[in-house]
Parts: C-alpha cells; sequence; structure tokens
C-alpha cells in the first residue's frame, strides 16, 4: 500500500466556515497577532487570550467536516494515508482520518503551563483563568504560538521522507517551517499542490497543480489516484 502524505492548511477548513487569519475578512482584523498568538500576550492579557481561543473552540463545534476531510478520510481503503497540518482544529479526525499531526497544536486541548507533556481534553468547553493542571499551574491553550517552537516538526519530517505520494491543501505555503516540509519527501514522489493560488513550487519535481479549491481539489485528486486501481 503507497503512503500518502497530506499537508494541509486553513483553506481546507475555510470551507466548513472556519475563518483563516490572512483573509480579508480573517480573524487578524479584529485581533492583533501579539495580543492573541504569542507567549508574550499570554503573559500580559491571558484573559484576551483565553477569550480568543474559547470563541473559536465554541466556533468548531458548530461546523462539520467538509467533502474534502470525508475523501482524504476515505482515501484511507487504499493508501496509507498520514495527515499533517497546520490547522488547530478537529475536523480530519471528526472526518475519519486515523493518522493527524497537528504542527500547530489542537484546539480542543489545554495543557499545564508547569508541564507542557500534561495535555488533556476540554472539547469545546471554556477555559478560564484559575483552571489548573495537577501541579497547580494555569492550564493555557494546547497551541504553539509565534515564536515558539514546533515540537512536531521533527517526527512530521521522518513522515514524509518516506512518502510515495504527497498533497498540499489548502495553503498558500509561506508559513515556515511549516512550508518547508515538502522538500524532505523524495525526489521521486508524486505531488500534488491543491489551493486556488497553486503555482509551482522550486525544487519540486512530479508536481500536479490542481487550482481549485480543497473540496474540488481533493475529489479531482482522489479520481486520479484511484482511476488505475
Amino acid at each position: 500500500m503507497k503512503k500518502l502524505v497530506v499537508l494541509t492548511g486553513a483553506g481546507i477548513s475555510a470551507e466548513s466556515g472556519i475563518k483563516t487569519f490572512r483573509d480579508h475578512d480573517g480573524l487578524w482584523e479584529n485581533y492583533r497577532v501579539e495580543d492573541v498568538a504569542t507567549y508574550d500576550a499570554w503573559l500580559n492579557n491571558p484573559s484576551l487570550v483565553l477569550d480568543f481561543y474559547n470563541q473559536r473552540r465554541t466556533e468548531l463545534g458548530k461546523v462539520m467536516p467538509n467533502q474534502a476531510h470525508l475523501d482524504l478520510a476515505e482515501l484511507e481503503k487504499n493508501f496509507d494515508v498520514h495527515i499533517i497540518t497546520q490547522n488547530v482544529d478537529n475536523l480530519h479526525e471528526r472526518a475519519g482520518s486515523s493518522k493527524v499531526l497537528h504542527l500547530h497544536g489542537e484546539l480542543c486541548k489545554v495543557r499545564g503551563e508547569a508541564n507542557e507533556n500534561e495535555i488533556s481534553e476540554i472539547g469545546y468547553t471554556t477555559l478560564k483563568i484559575g483552571d489548573k493542571c495537577s501541579q497547580g499551574s494555569q492550564l493555557r491553550p494546547h497551541i504553539v504560538w509565534f515564536g515558539e517552537a514546533v515540537p512536531k516538526m521533527e517526527d512530521a519530517v521522518q513522515i514524509i521522507h518516506k512518502a510515495d505520494i504527497v498533497a498540499i491543501i489548502g495553503t498558500s505555503m509561506q508559513v515556515y517551517p511549516a512550508a518547508s516540509l515538502i522538500h524532505f519527501a523524495p525526489a521521486h514522489a508524486q505531488c500534488f499542490y491543491i489551493d486556488p493560488s497553486a503555482k509551482s513550487i522550486s525544487g519540486v519535481r512530479n508536481l500536479s497543480i490542481i487550482a481549485e479549491k480543497a473540496t474540488v481539489g481533493v475529489a479531482k485528486m482522489k479520481e486520479m489516484l484511484t482511476a488505475n486501481m
């Protein structure tokens, strides 16, 4: 069974109704990055940071996976599918994908300040000042903020290093280090880039560009991959 590694960004979740940060009507228009998505923001105004992510969590509970998420899950019937996502939502898991690595953390999880490895599920509930971990420290969102290390990056490199097929979906390839992952794929790997603004990627061979939104592009890729099976 061939190994299909899928790199997903905000574009795939946007079709489920989740706002992206960088679009003209995205979240950054109402919040400064420095105020809600850095460790300094957490130190300076934890209540604002918690409120921001509590709102995101509530919104997530009201949306559903879209057809692109569902098609990727269905591809597990014929491929060893590994999803590496920049998204902090749980839509891949809810669609049925079984191997999902979150580079930037997970919205429905929290962790203690005293021990970053003490991670627990919070679902779609709110996190408040005074909510403590087992060691007595304040719980924070399990999110990789700007300026923080990406702890799952090495795991992601190991996964894509063994890919037979790579699909990049719903990302502008502008956020690093995530955008560098494609360059760790084997030279022989068949590659797809699905995004309305998709274009050629320097150094990447065997690249098929599908300049479509995720729901349309993933369906096309799925048809191409399964046509000769």
